[in-house]
């Protein structure tokens, strides 16, 4: 069953986006960074190509030759599931194919209301099915 890990009270979801697969990439895992916002990919994309200033953190899109050479990729395409290891939700909606990953990683805002509240509906989802949660509060400094 897949192992799902909530983040709560995010103070920055790029940089905790950033941090998670960062986690994952030096732990030798692969991860899939969903979201079907294509903006918000732009988004962490670029994020990624220039954070830390001196480096950045190998990724490219799922659909990119080199995507399975790569630890990190982002896509937009809920059915372009190229691995079944990590799979971050950057989404408001839960990613229909969630349950073939070996983990789900959901991150939620400390100040974006409208996100708090799509959490709470993924989590109620995920909680009803049966699925066992991991609660991280990043407002309390634990990660």
């Amino acid at each position: 069953m897949t192992e799902i890990t909530f983040y709560f009270n995010s103070p920055d979801k790029l940089a905790t986006t950033r941090a998670l697969a960062a986690k994952a990439c030096g732990a030798g895992k692969r991860m899939l960074i969903y979201a079907s916002d294509a903006a918000v990919l732009e988004t962490v994309d670029a994020f990624l190509w220039t954070t830390p200033h001196t480096g950045f953190l190998p990724h490219c899109r799922a659909g990119d030759r080199l995507a399975d050479h790569t630890p990190v990729l982002l896509t937009a395409d809920a059915e372009a599931m190229p691995h079944h290891e990590i799979l971050l939700n950057l989404d408001t909606e839960r990613p229909a194919l969630f349950s073939r990953f070996d983990r789900l990683l959901e991150i939620v805002s400390r100040d974006d209301e409208h996100d708090r509240a799509c959490a709470r509906e993924r989590f109620r989802f995920y909680r009803d099915r049966g699925y066992a949660i991991v609660r991280h509060d990043l407002g309390r400094g634990s990660s």
